[in-house]
């Protein structure tokens, strides 16, 4: 049994090897396993109404291409002009810092804050000129990549394709992975398995619906109360959720430092915290309890290493993938403690149990 163990550790460590090596490729199949892994159990829901697998899939890949489709066109080039007024608002943002908060802080601290201001608009200047000679020196040296140019967009068209025969496909796939398994490990498997579904469920279908559901109220209270890139910092919120209070507190600092270099009253910081307030009660009160519970667990520690470890390995790939493969691992981990308590290494007294002895 040693000897398989060892035998499964080494293809394991080949397989890891293997995907770094190919992870410029990696991105397509990887997004398009996790549409199909959201798609799927819709699409054996249309087949349990009376849909075959095909028109139920493509059902299901038509309304993942309107979603894609409507988001390009109304929200990308809002969020893009707004990211553009706001990168020309940051020279007035540090003059109003300068002339307006510095000589406020300095009376109630007595800290002298006018030399650093100056260095960090000196050095925001001095980058400001050189931004269109970057930009140009990117656009050339993309245009002479010609063949990494068409690599990249070869790469986005194969997404809708390899989504499509993935979902076409996927009970298909997972009773193949499921039949090869060795019949000794196959109960033990089928358990974890089920249980890294439910976690994975829990943070790709409910987690990414909290934080959209948190971005659109905080973008549409921010565009209410009239506070400028309203729905950049709101998405941005959102987005940044994923860590528990993180959206909250970087979204409600950002935004209200923009609303009081717009409107100049504390009146209107009052309005930014009522619309975060009022997203984190909905979270707190609807969202949680209804799309996610206690389902995934992971602490928000593990949440940042895992982001900054997945994207180190696979770059932006990792990044995507960081989160999903960390609730896996919780899932495992929580399975290798349950053993290590049940076992004589942990408490002599405590035999180990048949399912440990048949492994």
């Amino acid at each position: 049994m040693r000897r398989e163990w060892w035998v499964v550790a080494g293809v394991a460590a080949v397989g890891l090897w293997f995907l770094i090596s190919i992870e410029p490729v990696l991105m397509p199949f990887f997004v398009s396993m996790v549409l199909a892994y959201l798609g799927d159990p819709l699409a054996d829901r249309l087949e349990e109404v009376g849909l075959s697998r095909r028109l139920a899939v493509s059902v299901v890949f038509l309304l993942l291409t309107l979603i894609v489709v409507l988001t390009l066109l109304l929200v990308v080039p809002v969020l893009g002009r707004q990211l553009g007024q706001l990168i020309e608002s940051v020279p007035a943002i540090l003059n109003w810092m300068q002339g307006t908060v510095v000589p406020r802080v300095q009376s109630l601290t007595g800290m002298d804050l006018s030399t650093d201001i100056d260095q960090m608009r000196e050095a925001v200047v001095d980058n400001w000129k050189e931004t269109g000679t970057f930009a140009a020196t990117l656009l050339t040296q993309v245009s002479r990549s010609g063949l990494a140019l068409v690599a990249w967009i070869g790469n986005l068209a194969l997404i809708p394709v390899v989504t499509f025969y993935l979902l076409l496909d996927w009970d298909v796939i997972v009773g193949k992975l499921r039949g090869a398994l060795p019949r000794s490990w196959e109960p033990a498997a089928v358990r974890l398995a089920g249980q890294c579904d439910e976690v994975l469920s829990a943070f790709l279908r409910g987690q990414l619906i909290v934080m959209l559901c948190l971005g659109v109220i905080y973008a549409i209270g921010l565009t209410l109360l009239g506070v400028r890139f309203g729905m950049l910092i709101g998405m941005l919120a959102g987005l940044a959720s994923i860590v528990p209070y993180l959206g909250v507190i970087v979204g409600i600092s950002v935004a209200g430092i923009v609303a009081f270099f717009q409107f100049g009253d504390w009146l209107s910081l009052l309005g930014v915290a009522a619309v975060f307030g009022f997203g984190q009660a909905v979270e707190s009160v609807v969202l949680q309890p209804k799309l996610l519970g206690d389902k995934i667990g992971l602490h928000p520690v593990a949440v940042i290493f895992a982001v900054l470890a997945g994207g180190n390995l696979f770059g932006f790939t990792g990044v995507l993938l960081a989160l999903p493969a960390a609730a896996v691992i919780m899932v495992l981990l929580r399975e290798l403690n349950d053993r290590y308590k049940n076992s004589t290494l942990y408490d002599t007294r405590q035999p180990r149990t048949d399912d440990e002895e048949s492994t």
